[in-house]
């Protein structure tokens, strides 16, 4: 599972001229999920979303989470982290989950992350959305669960 991680002062998701989701201060996390990602890769990314400390202390540093600065999450689905453009032009997706896996879990990591911050927005899985971001900072990280052996197809 591929998480793009980005600080925002505001974000917002919308489809078919219909907003499904917005944030002011906190985190657009764009989520990717692959063919072997498990249940155990969806809490490991949204432990480590939500506690990634990136946002400011009194002394400028980065040093607090987006539940210390009592942030937002908005979560959009994007199998497109999962694009492979080594050969050509043209990127494949033979990685990307096949959509009935990749919506389970990307509810799955959305109803975690929930758990644990009290509330998340979301995109809707699977539609053509427009996402609007005013990145704070900027401040992008990006996060792989096979970082963590956590998708051994991914790692061996």
């Amino acid at each position: 599972m591929r998480g793009c991680v980005q600080r925002v002062s505001r974000a917002s998701v919308t489809v078919a001229g219909r907003v499904t989701g917005r944030i002011e201060k906190g985190l657009l996390v764009l989520l990717g999920v692959g063919k072997g990602d498990t249940k155990a890769g969806a809490e490991f990314l949204a432990e480590k979303c939500v506690n990634l400390r990136i946002f400011q202390d009194e002394n400028d540093k980065m040093n607090l989470s987006v539940r210390d600065v009592a942030g937002k999450v908005l979560v959009v689905s994007q199998f497109t982290l999962y694009a492979d453009a080594k050969k050509g032009n043209r990127p494949g997706f033979s990685d990307a989950a096949p959509p009935e896996l990749g919506k389970s879990l990307y509810e799955y990591f959305c109803g975690f992350v929930k758990e644990k911050t009290g509330d998340v927005q979301t995109g809707e899985f699977g539609a053509k959305m427009d996402v609007e971001l005013v990145n704070d900072g900027p401040v992008t990280i990006w996060i792989d669960s096979s970082a963590a052996g956590l998708n051994p197809r991914l790692t061996s």
